[in-house]
């Protein structure tokens, strides 16, 4: 939303002070020179660009216009979700017993309480993938530490493919502005000899395919390139937050000391305090009973149903 904010009061400010000077908004609208600088941006975004990273751009333009995905309550329900599985691993006899909840969370006991970890691909297989690695047994806490950084870089390589594509054609429009107006000028020079008020408008529309390009690049495209990227830090920030719980964990620390230390990697802006902390795990937390537990339940009942 804010985004959007921001982009109205660009174009509000700068046509709104063309107008309080007595322009003439018409003289504006110049569908050639958009026709110049819109297809050759968009040619140069085909060129330079596979398709993979043009689908990534028109989806990270269309989540720069919505609410951030990574408040302070996101972070909660992850860590809380860590807890979770940590403790159960614990109750249940260790590591091994999360084999069935990483190799298909969505019918997990865990996991599936946790709709928006599932709907998000690169945390669900960040995590898991990282879990399945303790599973199996044949990587130490060093060893997933460099796995999982190796797997948070190439993630953050990804999403900063859009960003540097936005940046690159951020820095195209104004020289395609200056060749949208060098055009014009051709034109106006060919219309030499003829009336002044026909030069002045081809003079006009020659300016307005520079304004047009220099607008779109600080106005529009540079400013979604940032937005783009402050979304993909944070996006970076919360996977090595999740990262510092299970690696805190996989060394030894306990449950709520695992927490505590990712909790204390969060930014200050997104951090819940302590207190947010414990009351988030104690009100939240869905711990599922150990295998053993419900094995014991299972006969009690059937003895009973026997009897």
């Amino acid at each position: 939303m804010l985004a959007l904010i921001g982009i109205v009061l660009v174009f509000g400010a700068v046509f709104g002070g063309f107008l309080v000077e007595k322009g003439n908004p018409w003289v504006l609208i110049q569908p050639a020179e958009l026709l110049i600088i819109g297809g050759a941006a968009t040619g140069i975004i085909l060129v330079s660009n596979p398709p993979a990273v043009i689908r990534k751009m028109a989806r990270g333009v269309v989540l720069a216009f919505r609410p951030p995905r990574r408040g302070m309550e996101s972070f909660r329900s992850h860590l809380c979700m860590l807890y979770e599985v940590f403790v159960y691993s614990q109750r249940a006899g260790g590591i091994m017993q999360l084999e069935n909840d990483v190799d298909d969370p969505e019918n997990s006991r865990i996991f599936s309480n946790h709709p928006e970890f599932l709907r998000d691909r690169g945390t669900r297989e960040f995590v898991c993938d990282s879990l399945r690695m303790m599973v199996v047994g044949v990587t130490t806490p060093h060893e997933l530490d460099r796995l999982m950084e190796l797997d948070l870089e190439v993630q953050r390589r990804g999403r900063f493919d859009p960003v540097n594509a936005l940046s690159a054609v951020a820095e195209a429009l104004p020289g395609l502005g200056i060749v949208a107006a060098v055009l014009g000028v051709v034109i106006t020079m060919g219309a030499l000899g003829g009336a002044p008020e026909t030069i002045g408008e081809k003079v006009a529309a020659a300016l307005v395919g520079t304004f047009l390009g220099i607008l779109m690049c600080y106005g529009v495209v540079s400013p979604l390139a940032a937005r783009l990227e402050s979304v993909a830090e944070t996006q970076a920030q919360f996977q090595q937050v999740l990262r510092v719980a299970m690696i805190s964990w996989a060394r030894g620390a306990s449950p709520i000391l695992a927490i505590e230390y990712a909790r204390r990697s969060i930014p200050l802006e997104l951090r819940p305090t302590f207190d947010e902390m414990e009351a988030s795990i104690k009100r939240d937390a869905i711990i599922p009973p150990p295998p053993h537990n419900e094995q014991a339940g299972a006969a009690a009942e059937a003895a009973g149903a026997t009897a």
